[in-house]
């Protein structure tokens, strides 16, 4: 089954993380499909790009999320509609 997660990259107190379409029998930070997004819990404000077509795509084809995934999709798609509805 592919999954939607985060794949930790950085430094040992710098964490930056990718989300990634993945088998979810690789390790977190193994082997993936295709990256998505990424995320920066460090930065300050809107810290995540997400491609909102090509998560679509693959929730469309049967991936699962976990949950932290889910959420910052969520904001995603949220701040999208938001932006949107602006115009």
């Amino acid at each position: 089954m592919v999954k939607l997660r985060l794949k930790r990259m950085g430094t040992k107190h710098a964490p930056f993380y990718r989300l990634v379409a993945t088998d979810s029998r690789s390790p977190r930070d193994g082997r993936f499909i295709e990256t998505v997004g990424t995320y920066d819990p460090k930065k300050k404000g809107v810290n995540y790009e997400i491609d909102i077509s090509r998560v679509d795509y693959w929730l469309q084809s049967g991936a699962q999320p976990t949950e932290t995934a889910a959420s910052l999709i969520r904001k995603a798609k949220r701040q999208v509609s938001t932006l949107q509805q602006a115009s």
